[in-house]
């Protein structure tokens, strides 16, 4: 039986491996395996030329998401945003230029590798209003009711408690807050043995949501105004190859894949509070804006 221990620590040993490849040679090796392409067309043409302009080149080499969701979320100047798995740090550079210097961008990531490639790409990008933070996107280390707007490229799915994410994300958001993610989602039924060969390629370890489970979960943790928008769709040529290598007869199993696995960016709301309760509406901003 796969543990949240065990999803942990292959997530740490690929990423890991991602970030050292991107810091001491310049390119991403794999997001799995040596050899697997799990990664293109998924994380492929996903930022625009003038958003690379803005950043450091290893921040968009290390980026291993399926989405862009700066793109897609109205950021005010003075609002505080976290990126939950925040590797090379690009949503979250991003993110802080819109937010401004009145604003704060917080990166939550787990691995060492991946937060000493984003501390150095904050420190070439010359963007202070930046935080990078070591921890489990299980256990956010933020105050409740600290965020304005929680962000994610693709990590949420890799949790083997997306529950527990979904709650934590909820806790720290201000009332009225804002959850903004990119995700593999699958739709539709599709048979077990299907879905695990297509998820170990589109998210590295199989793990991602079916849609409905995903509305669901997010509603259980409090969650209002859940919507989905289908950013990628993937088909079964774009894993042709590395399911053909995993001994998987692609066009057998063509009907069953089709349209059901994608690229989401997922919105949902907090509440505003009827009331507010010690210092449920005022953090302390030394803490979070220090």
């Amino acid at each position: 039986m796969t543990t949240t221990t065990d999803v942990q620590s292959q997530v740490k040993e690929k990423y890991g491996s991602a970030a050292r490849a991107v810091s001491e040679s310049g390119t991403v090796q794999a997001c799995c395996d040596p050899g697997l392409r799990c990664c293109d067309p998924i994380t492929s043409n996903l930022y625009s030329a003038a958003e690379k302009g803005l950043i450091p080149e290893k921040a968009a080499l290390a980026s291993l998401g399926c989405g862009n969701p700066t793109a897609l979320i109205d950021l005010q100047p003075g609002q505080i945003v976290l990126d939950l798995g925040s590797g090379g740090g690009i949503d979250v550079l991003l993110s802080a230029r819109r937010v401004g210097p009145t604003g704060k961008a917080y990166g939550l990531d787990m691995t060492d590798d991946m937060l000493a490639l984003a501390r150095e790409n904050q420190r070439q990008a010359g963007v202070t209003n930046v935080e990078f933070l070591k921890g489990e996107i299980e256990n956010i280390p933020l105050p409740d009711n600290s965020v304005d707007v929680i962000i994610s490229n693709c990590v949420i799915n890799l949790s083997a408690d997306k529950d527990r994410v979904l709650r934590e994300a909820f806790r720290v958001l201000k009332p009225g807050g804002r959850f903004a993610v990119s995700d593999v989602v699958v739709t539709g039924s599709v048979p077990e043995a299907v879905r695990q060969s297509m998820m170990l390629w589109v998210g590295c370890i199989a793990g991602a949501l079916d849609q409905d489970d995903y509305q669901s979960k997010l509603v259980a943790a409090g969650f209002t105004k859940v919507t989905f928008e289908t950013t990628r769709v993937y088909n079964v040529e774009d894993a042709r190859q590395f399911l053909s290598s995993s001994g998987v007869d692609v066009d057998a199993i063509a009907t069953q894949v089709e349209g059901k696995f994608l690229s989401a960016f997922i919105r949902a709301s907090k509440p505003e509070a009827g009331c507010c309760q010690p210092g449920c509406c005022t953090p302390d901003l030394a803490i979070l804006k220090g």
